[in-house]
C-alpha cells in the first residue's frame, strides 16, 4: 500500500527545471538600514574588499546574476562582523529577490542585496 502511494507521488511529480546559468560581477550594491536613526544607505563593494557600515563590517566573496541578465536576481556571497561586539553576525548567501530568506539578524541594522555591481 505505502509502495503503491509513493510510486503515485513519484509519477505524478512535476519535472525539476534546469538550473539556471549565473555569471560572476566585480561587486555589488547593498542597501544598509540604521534603525535607530532611520537612515538608509547605498553601498557599493568590489569582491574581496571590505566596506564599513556603522559599527558593522562588510566583505564581499562573490556576486552572481543570470546570465545575459544583470538586471537579474542578484546572489551575493558575504561576510558581516559587528566590531564592538567582535562576532560574526552573518556569513553566506543574500538573494535580492528574497532577502528574508537568508536574512542578517542585528538589533540595528539591517543589511540587503539591491545587485550585482556589472562596471
Amino acid at each position: 500500500m505505502i509502495r503503491a502511494a509513493a510510486l503515485a507521488l513519484l509519477l505524478g511529480a512535476a519535472p525539476v527545471p534546469a538550473q539556471q546559468a549565473a555569471t560572476d560581477a566585480p561587486g555589488v550594491v547593498l542597501r544598509g538600514l540604521d534603525k535607530i536613526n532611520g537612515l538608509v544607505f547605498d553601498i557599493e563593494l568590489p569582491v574581496g574588499q571590505t566596506a564599513s557600515f556603522g559599527d558593522l563590517r562588510i566583505s564581499l566573496t562573490s556576486c552572481r546574476y543570470p546570465v545575459g541578465n544583470p538586471a537579474g536576481d542578484a546572489f551575493a556571497a558575504l561576510e558581516i562582523r559587528d566590531v564592538l561586539r567582535d562576532e560574526e553576525v552573518f556569513e553566506g548567501w543574500m538573494i535580492a529577490s528574497t532577502p528574508a530568506l537568508s536574512a542578517m539578524d542585528h538589533a540595528r541594522y539591517d543589511i540587503w542585496v539591491m545587485r550585482c555591481a556589472t562596471s
